[in-house]
This record gives C-alpha cells, sequence and structure tokens, in this order.
C-alpha cells in the first residue's frame, strides 16, 4: 500500500497510468471541424466555396483539460484511494489481534471494535493473515480461567465475523492463561509475527507481582502495537452501605487529569428512576463518596444502582433483601394476649413495624430456624441455655437483637442485655422517683435518632435503670431529660443488641403511642446487616445474569447454582456470572452477586516493554473510500464533456445546451440529498402503525415508545414487517396507509373537528382499525367518570357501531397468540369491540375500546428498559401485553382469516364430495 499523505493507495501500480496522459492530449487535441449550413442557389454556390485549403481546427485548451481531468480521475479511483488509512502494524508475516474482553472494556466497546477492524482493513489491504486471542475466560471455562487459546490463522474478511459476535464478558480478564494459551500456539506457528493489543488500560494482577509478561511475550514475538483509550477514568461502583433513611455511596476510579462529577441512579424493578446523587471528583481523585437520601419506603423499592452513561458490570450494582425489607421475629412474654389491642405487648410494634418489614411470629428457635435479620423480645427473659446459645451465635453472625424491657426483665436479667441492669423498677413515688415524668433529651449526635425531635407530650413514667459503667455514655441512644438512659446498645461481633428501658406498650411511657416510636423503631431495623441465620447449604440457581455491559438477561448455559452457605464467599466468573440467584419458585428470595464487591480499586496498567508502538483509542476519524466518488465524479465531467461536444458540432443548440447544464448541475447538486429524499418518498411503502397527536408532549411521547417496542417486538416475533410509529393529526394527514391508529384518550380531550371527523369516518369505512385507550383502569374502578366523559366527548359524532366485550371466542384472543386476557400496563377490565353480526368489513371491528394503557406496557426507553410498570402481574402482564399487541398488529393485518377457519371442515368435506 503506497501512503501519501493522508491518502493511501491500495492498488498504487495503477497510477503507473498517470504519464500517458500527455498521449491523451495529443490525441485529444484534434476535432474535426463543425459542419456548415450553406444555402442552394445555383449562381452564387461556387463563388461561396472557399478557395483556400482550410485546417482542422484544435480543440479549446478548456475543454482538453477537461477531458484530460476526468481521465486522471478514473487512473485515480481505480487506484482505491483510501482517506485517513488506518495504521498498519509494524512487522511482516500474520497479524496477532489480541482484545481484552473483561468488564472494563465495556465502558467504550464500540471503539474498541472500530480500532480492531480498521487494523483488519489494513491487513487485508496488504493480504495478511490474522487470528484473535481474547483475555477474559468463556462461560465454558472455569473460574481459573481454563484454556484460553488463539484462533488458528485465518483470511482477515473470516476474522471479521468473529470480531463482530465478540462481547465483553462481566469478569475480570485471565492475563495469565492468555499467556499459557499464546505461548502453546506460539509453538505451533514460529515465523515472522506482529501483534496488536487493545488493551483495558487496568492491571488485575495483585500489587507487587510482575504486571507485564503478557506485553513481554507478545514483544519478543515480534512487533508490538499496545492501543488503550487515554484520558478516560474506569470506574468500579463498590455495593452502598445501609444507614437509616440513606445509602451511602463509593465509587472508584483511575486518576484523571481532569475533574468532573459522577451521576449514581436508583432504579425499580422494571427500570423507573427514583432517586439520583452526584459525586464529585477532583482532578486526580481515585474516588468519591456521597449519600442518597431515600426514605425507607423508597429505600424499598430500589433493585439496582448504576452510573449514569457508564455501562459496564461493574457500575451496576444489585440491591437485595439485604438492602431493602426486613424479616423481623416477634416473641412477646407470653404465647397469649400479646396482639390484645392497646394492652398487648406486640400490638403497638406490629403496627409500627408491619409498613416496612415483614413481621414473623412463633417461639425463638423456630424464629431462628429461618432468614432473619432482626428478634424482637418484648419482656422476654431467655431463661433456658439452648435459647441463649442459639441468640448469641445468631448476634455474633450479624443478627440484630432488639428488647423491650419489662417486670419480668426487671426481675430476671440476663447476659444478652447491652447493660447491667439495677435490680427493681423506677416508679413515680418510690425513693428514685420524679415529682413528675420525665420527658426525652435531644438525641446526641452518635444515636441512630440523631435528627428526630422528641415531642414535648411525650413521658416516661417508669423504666429499668442501668448499673453506672464507665462505657454507658458511648451505648446510650436516648437519655431522659434527667440524663438517665432510655435506650442502650452494645455491638457484639457483626450484629448488635438494643434495649429500650420501657415496655413496648402503653404501661410504663406514652411513647409507644407517638410517631417518635414508629421512626425509633424504623431506624433500629433499618441498621440490621441484612438476612442472617440457618439458610443451609440449598443450591441457589441463577435466575438472571448480567452481561459485560451490565444489563441483565437469561443465564448462560454454563451457569452453576452456588450453595446459599458459601455465597458470601462466591466470586463472578464464568462459572457464576453476576446476577440475581434464589430458589425455583414464586416468591422465593433472591440474593444479588456484584462484581464490584470482589473488585480492588482500578489501578492503571504498568508501562509497556521497551520499543512498544503506542496507540490511542478513539478519537481517529474513521477511513473513507474514496474510489466511488472520484469516479463518480469522472462520469459527470465525461457527461459534461458530451454536452460541450454536441455543442461544439452544432448538434445542440444554445437553449439545449443550458438546458442539459442545468440539469447536470441540478443532478450533482441533489446527489447528498438523494437518500434522505428517497427514503421521505418510501415512507407510505412500510407499514406503520399511527397515533393521534395531541397536546400532551409526554403522553404522546408515552405512545410513540411503546408503539415503538411493539413494532420491533412484532418484527422479531412474527413475520411481519413495521417501521417507525408515526404520529398522525386526523383531518390533515393521510390515514388510508396505516392499518392501526391508536388514540390515548386523555381527561382533558376535546372532541375532533368536522374535518377529522369526516377523515376517521371514512378511514374506519375502509378499513382501519381505532383503538381506544383510556388508560383509567389501573385506578381500580375501570371507566373512571372523567375518563366516560373524555371518551363520549371524542366519539360523539364518530360511526361507532353497536359493541360487546370481548369474548374468549373472538378472533383478538387467538389471532396469533391463544389469549386468555388482554391486559396492559393494567388487566382486569373490559376490551369492548362490534358485533361480529355487522358484516361490514368482513365483520373485522373499527374501534377497539379499553382502559388498560397497553402503550405503557409496551414502552421501551433509549435504554431498551421499560420505564413503566405493569400492574400488578410484573413482567409475565408486560409478556401478555406483548401478546396482545401481535395479536392485535395481526388482527389490522390479516383481518378476520382466523374466524373464518371455522369453516375448514365444511371446506374440506366439498372439496373431498
Amino acid at each position: 500500500m503506497l501512503q501519501l499523505g493522508p491518502i493511501g493507495f491500495v492498488l498504487p501500480w495503477l497510477l503507473l497510468a498517470l504519464p500517458l496522459l500527455p498521449l491523451i492530449w495529443w490525441l485529444l487535441r484534434v476535432t474535426p471541424p463543425a459542419p456548415r449550413r450553406q444555402t442552394f442557389p445555383a449562381l452564387r454556390l461556387l463563388r461561396d466555396l472557399p478557395a483556400p485549403e482550410q485546417t482542422p481546427s484544435r480543440t479549446p485548451w478548456w475543454l482538453l483539460l477537461l477531458r484530460l481531468t476526468a481521465a486522471a480521475l478514473i487512473v485515480l479511483g481505480l487506484a482505491r484511494p483510501v482517506w485517513g488509512p488506518g495504521a498498519a502494524t509494524d512487522g511482516e508475516g500474520p497479524l496477532l489481534l489480541v482484545v481484552d474482553d473483561g468488564w472494563a472494556a465495556a465502558a467504550d466497546w464500540p471503539a474498541r471494535m472500530a480500532a480492531a477492524q480498521a487494523a483488519l482493513d489494513a491487513a487485508s489491504r496488504e493480504g495478511r493473515r490474522t487470528a484473535l486471542l481474547t483475555t477474559a475466560p468463556t462461560e465454558t471455562a472455569g473460574n481459573d480461567g481454563g484454556a484460553i487459546q488463539p484462533s488458528g490463522l485465518m483470511p482477515a474478511e473470516e476474522l471479521r465475523a468473529r470480531l463482530a459476535a465478540l462481547r465483553p464478558k462481566p469478569w475480570a480478564p485471565d492475563r495469565a492463561a492468555a499467556l499459557a494459551g499464546f505461548q502453546s500456539w506460539r509453538q505451533a506457528h514460529s515465523g515472522p509475527l506482529s501483534s496488536l493489543w487493545l488493551a483495558d488500560g487496568l492491571e488485575h494482577r495483585p500489587e507487587g507481582e510482575d504486571s507485564a509478561p503478557l506485553a513481554r511475550a507478545l514483544a519478543e514475538a515480534g512487533p508490538l502495537t499496545l492501543a488503550r483509550s487515554e484520558g478516560r477514568a474506569t470506574r468500579v461502583l463498590a455495593p452502598p452501605r445501609a444507614e437509616p433513611d440513606r445509602l451511602l455511596l463509593s465509587l472508584r476510579q483511575t486518576p484523571t487529569a481532569l475533574g468532573g462529577q459522577a451521576t449514581i441512579l436508583a432504579r425499580t424493578g422494571d427500570g423507573r428512576a427514583l432517586a439520583s446523587t452526584s459525586i464529585d471528583l477532583p482532578a486526580g481523585a481515585t474516588g468519591g463518596e456521597a449519600a442518597m437520601e431515600l426514605p425507607l419506603e423508597i429505600r424499598n423499592q430500589v433493585v439496582r444502582l448504576e452510573v449514569e452513561g457508564e455501562d459496564s458490570a461493574a457500575t451496576a450494582v444489585l440491591l437485595d433483601e439485604r438492602f431493602r425489607r426486613r424479616p423481623v421475629g416477634m416473641v412477646g412474654p407470653s404465647q397469649a394476649g400479646n396482639e390484645t389491642p392497646l394492652i398487648g405487648t406486640l400490638y403497638y410494634l406490629e403496627r409500627a413495624l408491619s409498613p416496612t418489614a415483614e413481621l414473623r411470629s412463633g417461639d425463638i428457635g423456630q424464629l431462628l430456624g429461618r432468614q432473619l435479620s432482626v428478634m424482637v423480645l418484648a419482656d422476654r427473659p431467655v431463661a433456658e441455655r439452648h435459647e441463649e446459645e442459639l441468640l448469641e451465635q445468631w448476634v455474633q453472625k450479624g443478627g440484630t437483637l432488639l428488647r423491650f424491657a419489662g417486670p419480668r426483665l426487671a426481675e430476671h436479667p440476663d447476659s444478652l442485655l447491652p447493660v447491667r441492669l439495677r435490680a427493681g423498677e423506677r416508679q413515680l413515688g418510690g425513693s428514685l422517683s420524679w415529682e413528675r415524668p420525665q420527658r426525652l433529651a435531644p438525641f446526641p449526635e452518635n444515636s441512630p435518632f440523631f435528627g428526630l425531635t422528641p415531642p414535648a407530650e411525650v413521658t416516661i413514667s417508669t423504666q429499668v435503670l442501668a448499673e453506672p459503667d464507665p462505657r454507658l455514655s458511648e451505648r446510650s441512644w436516648a437519655r431522659l431529660a434527667d440524663g438517665t438512659p432510655l435506650v442502650t446498645a452494645e455491638t457484639r461481633g457483626a450484629g448488635r443488641i438494643v434495649l429500650f428501658h420501657v415496655t413496648a406498650n402503653a404501661e410504663w411511657s406514652n411513647l409507644p403511642l407517638s410517631g417518635l416510636f414508629v421512626d425509633m423503631l424504623r431506624r433500629v431495623v433499618a441498621l440490621s446487616s441484612g438476612v442472617v441465620g440457618a439458610e443451609g447449604s440449598a443450591p441457589l440457581a441463577p435466575v438472571e445474569t448480567m452481561d459485560g455491559f451490565g444489563r441483565l438477561g437469561p443465564a448462560p448455559g454454563g451457569t452453576a447454582a452456588i450453595p446459599a452457605s458459601a455465597f458470601a464467599e462466591a466470586l463472578p466468573g464464568p462459572r457464576h456470572p453476576p446476577g440475581w440467584y434464589g430458589q425455583p419458585g414464586e416468591g422465593a428470595e433472591r440474593r444479588a452477586l456484584n462484581l464490584s464487591a470482589s473488585l480492588p480499586a482500578p489501578r492503571v496498567m504498568a508501562p509497556p516493554p521497551d520499543g512498544t508502538r503506542l496507540q490511542t483509542i478513539g478519537g481517529v476519524p474513521a477511513e473513507r473510500d474514496l474510489g466511488p466518488w472520484l469516479l463518480g465524479l469522472a462520469l459527470l465531467l465525461l457527461a459534461v464533456d458530451l454536452v460541450l461536444s454536441l455543442a461544439q458540432r452544432g448538434l445542440v443548440g444554445r437553449p439545449a445546451r443550458l438546458a442539459m447544464l442545468g440539469l447536470l448541475a441540478l443532478g450533482l447538486g441533489a446527489a447528498p440529498l438523494s437518500g434522505a429524499r428517497a427514503q421521505d418518498d418510501s415512507m407510505p411503502l412500510v407499514t406503520r402503525i399511527g397515533y393521534v397527536a395531541t397536546d400532551d408532549p409526554s403522553a404522546d411521547e408515552m405512545v410513540r415508545q411503546g408503539l415503538a417496542g411493539l413494532s420491533d417486538y412484532v418484527n422479531r416475533r412474527t413475520a411481519a414487517a413495521l417501521g417507525e410509529p408515526v404520529a398522525v393529526r386526523p383531518g390533515q394527514d393521510d390515514l388510508s396507509v396505516l392499518p392501526l391508529l391508536y388514540w390515548a384518550v386523555l381527561p382533558d380531550a376535546q372532541p375532533p373537528g368536522s374535518a377529522a371527523v369526516a377523515a376517521l369516518n371514512d378511514y374506519m369505512r375502509h378499513g382501519g382499525i381505532i383503538l381506544f385507550d383510556t388508560r383509567d383502569e389501573g385506578s381500580g374502578e375501570g371507566f373512571a367518570p372523567g375518563a366516560r366523559e373524555a371518551l363520549q366527548r371524542v366519539t360523539r359524532s364518530l360511526e361507532i357501531p353497536p359493541l360487546t366485550s370481548v369474548t374468549p371466542e373472538h378472533v383478538l384472543t387467538r389471532a396469533f397468540y391463544l389469549l386468555q386476557d388482554l391486559p396492559g400496563r393494567f388487566t382486569g377490565g373490559q376490551v369492548w369491540v362490534s358485533r361480529e353480526e355487522d358484516r361490514a368489513n368482513d365483520s373485522v371491528s373499527p374501534v377497539i375500546i379499553g382502559g388498560h394503557d397497553w402503550a405503557g406496557a409496551w414502552a421501551v426507553d433509549a435504554r431498551g428498559g421499560n420505564p413503566y410498570a405493569a400492574i400488578p402481574g410484573g413482567a409475565r402482564q408486560r409478556t401478555l401485553a406483548y401478546r396482545f399487541g401481535v395479536n392485535l398488529v395481526m388482527y389490522a393485518l390479516t383481518g378476520n382469516y382466523k374466524g373464518d377457519q371455522v369453516h375448514v371442515p365444511a371446506i374440506l368435506e366439498r372439496l373431498g364430495n
């Protein structure tokens, strides 16, 4: 390949034709004289004929230059010039393409693939054979990396298909296994070799180990080019730390010269973003922290944290039950009377915790036999040695033991208390009593209750007292106005013990009657470390796993289950990709395996060996083939030459000559727009679903997302080919090319004008179908008054036929899928169609009316997620909504053909006769 500045020539030997241009000049410089028009008067014939001998006229210099330019353009175009050709690797022989395809490569994967394709283009032009070596273990390998081998040598065109199918893995590369595979491959492929390593720029070996054995081995085999991104930080979002009403976020990154911010999004299971928090990252910073303030009710809905704009398995964190709703076991002093209204020991506890926690009852042994986060003992001494050992082991593993005082605990204290208790109670009228009930003091800063304001009406009349102790002050979470501890706590192992020095009912204080009691309990439960207890060794099967971009999907075939007892020590890898794991069955708990939990802080890759050629990934414009442009320009110049030659010979008059030149100029100017113009002209030829535009941009965008998602689903599941949905305004736009029209009826919708009514009636008379969606079934009432009135206003002037509800025998329930219900984002309501007895349009209903918000269920946002929740059925309901959408499209495209199948037996019988 010949390189001349930014232009390279794939076939440079064709440039040898350029010296022949002077010969072309000599051949083209003579033009026969143009014919002359002569009258035929006999007397003047001899006189008008010129006597002297004439020489041929020479070609004008400007026409000759035009022809030479066209000839030069043809030569240059056939030489295949390329603007900005990718830099070929140094050396000779085959090209080995080494690709880091671990999690760190996902953030700029398209740029990496573009660089790899450019290298293959250069190898193809040079006729070099190529091979591919990926450094991340595959799903079929073990956690130790397995056998990673380079591919066999093949032409660049064959390797291009393998490269296009490559995707980043949601785990780290194993360069040691890649080195072993390269060394064994090298023994069978000796000779000259050059390598291009698309590195992720990170060091994946433990600090202190040799970090460049693969780079040295590649450099020893031949010239090495190391390509990596520059100026881009690689980030890791660590699992958060749970605190009352907030999550502490930690982001680690490789340092960059420029500072900035990272935005963390909190998403629900259906992809909705509930909150966002920004983390400041100054220049040179290796990470940052921030707090995401979330009420507990909101935090219970969050299942995923992710860094906005960073598509990587290391920047997405799944939140399981350890970060959300806690299972709480409750044990009272006796089996009976605990839930007695107003006076029961557990009565106020149940009402305070039930909105945000899963409450369980039973004895201590039964409760600890299941997964449990908090154990509540209300005036319940731990008398038996077996129970005391069980509780002690459970707390040491991370459980939170919450205890409430009472007469029984005061008389029989045990070792599972944060402080030692004095004998007896503190009562009014006694030697250690107050003259009047005491109020609460403000909560100290080291208390989880800090920030709550004790109401003035909350008073304490009786409590158990703590023995004086040097550490009593630091163990006190709440005090009375005179400094007496009211709530004390002690950390034991990974868990803690918390004691309220009053009863859990209103016998000793009015604290359980206040909202402060609810807030205090919820903060204590929120502090628990999550689900701990007897999980056994039952395997947790993979439910959904992440890919390298952090997107959830079905688990690969080689994914193995993880024993529950070993889940905390499990490391993400080919056998156990990050994602959701759990027991099979509806409602079973799921555990989250996050990649970032096992990743160290990202470190920049060590410098490569001396002599390595460095290349930057991204920022380099793609190469452009100039051959077609030059040949096209040459053809245009030849067309101009044809017109001018005809004019020189007098075969074309001046008006025709100007017209032809004008057409050529117009064609040249319109060439860049031909693609877009052709696309616009072809729009009516593409089958599309239309929707009626409203004056609400957000509603229109939701409908557009829904119809786009449905069109994509139909294209993937059926032979239909739907284009992008189009917004229309009846009476202004042509509706005849649309088989289906979606109309989201808003509560403030106004009746259509006369032109729109005429267009809609004509549309329905000629086979069009309008789906009216009132989107009101979510209220549980179906056709709420506002929706009913809006629908009546919209359809008052339309030719709506008599309606009936859809039955299981209707074609809509079996046009493609067999369906029992027709749900959308909501479910449960009636769907109305015209009576089948009306034979207009072959019994195809021109209208379908419902309120299930089908567009909301079909909607797909720019990230490929579903932004609106399907209530109450979740993913299963959304699948059924898509299936109804397929049936609806098939019904609109094919009509009532499924209904005609009832006549098949009679038709077959007639054919048999």
